[in-house]
């Protein structure tokens, strides 16, 4: 089969991808300030991404070659990818202005990946988010240059989603038609996971499911419009395999609902999670709680703890109706990001312009 042959039988839209510059400014000698992010370049398109001089994680041309990236696409039957920075590079505990910068750098950077191919390469823009006014304003000029959304870390210091500005934020989502994709980051209680990956693989779901619980239990989903297009990274975390313990707890403790005026488990129909669970039972469960419209495609490309084949694990379950796995590879992805337009309702796009 040809590569374009590939890209038609299998048409998915993978939404949760990471993206890094193959460089960018010296950040500690522009702000003056240590333990910033940046590129440490090892040859044969390898790098080792650092922070100060600390090694965070190692990477390849995957991160920044769209080449690359778009050959795996062909590889994998991937016809859109919708990318975003690894949260490393947020800057949420900088001063606001320095993280402003930095979103103009690393959004700017995306659109000059997605200007290779820009009907197959979209991105989700970061934000300032500790400064709302300036976040706000950030999304805005990311949106009318081309992104598609927004992706967000899942709490700004001891700021949760409910915080009423992050909720102001939100609601700007809402009226600027962005998506937002929320992701774990600076997880709790890193000094009892020293070893094996431990932040990624307890840390990372339980952080995704506290946030959720504080949208809801809160009652911040009342707060918000239903325009509000919301979803939450690798399969919700722990969120949908212990709803029924919230739910439970809501009935029987007048403390868990003295905000929430409905059952927990109501709000589901309020956000979405990608399909990045790795485990077909996990998969099955996940649409079953959440709803076949609300689970996306979402590989985690190209880190080691994402989905090696993208796709493989949707297509191979043979248990979902083939409806179903068409909603989940492409079709609920395309609605959220408002993919089955031409291109995007709003001006013309960055990345369109670069690739010309």
């Amino acid at each position: 089969m040809t590569r374009q042959g590939a890209r038609t039988a299998g048409s998915m839209i993978d939404m949760h991808s990471h993206f890094l510059p193959r460089s960018w400014p010296d950040l500690a000698a522009r702000f003056g300030t240590p333990d910033w992010p940046w590129m440490r370049h090892l040859g044969a398109g390898r790098a080792m991404l650092m922070v100060g001089a600390q090694e965070f994680r190692p990477v390849s041309s995957a991160c920044w070659d769209p080449a690359v990236r778009l050959e795996a696409m062909d590889r994998d039957g991937v016809d859109v990818q919708i990318m975003s920075a690894t949260p490393v590079l947020f800057g949420y505990q900088r001063p606001a202005a320095q993280a402003l910068e930095c979103a103009r750098i690393f959004n700017d950077a995306a659109l000059e990946i997605c200007g290779a191919a820009p009907r197959r390469l979209k991105s989700l823009c970061q934000v300032p988010l500790q400064d709302i006014e300036l976040a706000c304003r950030e999304l805005s000029r990311a949106m009318d240059d081309g992104h598609v959304g927004v992706h967000i870390g899942n709490h700004v210091g001891s700021r949760e989603l409910n915080d009423a500005g992050i909720i102001t934020f939100l609601g700007h989502c809402a009226a600027e038609g962005a998506a937002v994709f929320v992701h774990p980051w600076d997880v709790m209680a890193q000094e009892r996971m020293p070893r094996y990956m431990l932040p990624w693989l307890v840390a990372m779901p339980a952080e995704t499911q506290l946030s959720i619980l504080w949208l809801i239990l809160s009652g911040a989903f009342e707060r918000l419009p239903r325009s509000l297009r919301l979803c939450f990274a690798h399969g919700g975390g722990s969120f949908p395999y212990l709803i029924g313990r919230v739910d439970n707890a809501w009935r029987n403790r007048d403390i868990v609902r003295e905000d929430c005026p409905c059952l927990p488990s109501s709000y589901i129909e309020r956000f979405s999670v990608d399909a990045a669970v790795f485990s077909g039972d996990a998969l099955e469960f996940l649409v079953k709680t959440m709803g076949e419209d609300r689970v996306m495609l979402g590989s985690d490309y190209p880190f080691p703890l994402g989905e090696q084949q993208v796709g493989s694990l949707i297509r191979s379950q043979q248990s979902l109706p083939a409806a179903t796995r068409t909603k989940l590879l492409r079709g609920n992805a395309a609605r959220f990001f408002g993919l089955d337009q031409a291109t995007t309702a709003r001006g013309g796009s960055r990345a369109a312009t670069l690739s010309a």
